[in-house]
């Protein structure tokens, strides 16, 4: 039960994370000037209290922890299970399982790589798919530029796969923490969907708008 509550917990903090900084993204929509802004303003927030990058730091360290736990609670929950279950069963309860829960480890993995590539990309701007700049919403129109479909064509399919995950891992939240009663299930069911494509949508606007030319 720690270990679910643990999984629950830490996915709550990330999906709250995801949420921020869907909106941080949208703010290109507001011009270069606008997103420079919002990126510089992150790296003040808290000042004089907080060192320069105190906040995003903080974040960070944060960021890390939950991911570091929510992964290794999931591995050893998938591990337990599976050594309770050591042949599959052949019927139809079986199988029955959602997409979503099907993709969660393999699309964990994706998402894990994907993390560790946008870091490099956006943030330490180690890799400059379009060329290196001081500016994040440079860096970030450069990167998605249509020479560079590879690139947008890779997000767009980890922020799909974090969809599924979101998805099923809100709903397995709710259950864990006792949110999920019969009387509740079809407004959880709604309430996870929903923030999922939210999110889901609300990440793959950025790339394909660069990519079309709506914005750069």
């Amino acid at each position: 039960m720690a270990l679910k509550s643990a999984m629950a917990v830490t996915g709550v903090i990330l999906v709250l994370f995801l949420i921020a900084h869907m909106y941080g993204n949208l703010n290109v929509f507001a011009g270069q000037e606008a997103f420079d802004s919002y990126s510089h303003h992150l790296r003040v927030l808290g000042q004089p209290m907080l060192p320069y990058e105190g906040f995003l730091w903080i974040m960070r360290v944060v960021l890390l922890a939950s991911i570091l736990i929510h992964a290794y609670a999931a591995v050893v929950l998938w591990s337990r299970a599976k050594r309770a279950r050591p042949t599959r069963y052949q019927n139809k309860k079986a199988l029955q399982r959602t997409y979503a829960s099907y993709t969660m480890r393999w699309g964990g993995v994706l998402i894990a790589l994907f993390a560790i590539f946008h870091i490099l990309h956006m943030t330490t701007n180690d890799i400059a798919p379009g060329g290196a700049s001081d500016s994040p919403y440079q860096r970030l129109v450069n990167g998605f530029q249509p020479e560079f479909w590879y690139v947008t064509l890779f997000y767009c399919l980890s922020v799909i796969a974090v969809g599924f995950h979101l998805r099923h891992g809100i709903w397995s939240a709710l259950t864990t923490l006792g949110a999920n009663r019969a009387t509740r299930q079809r407004a959880l069911n709604i309430i996870a969907t929903v923030i999922a494509l939210v999110v889901t949508i609300g990440f793959l606007i950025t790339p394909l708008s660069v990519t079309f030319g709506l914005v750069g």
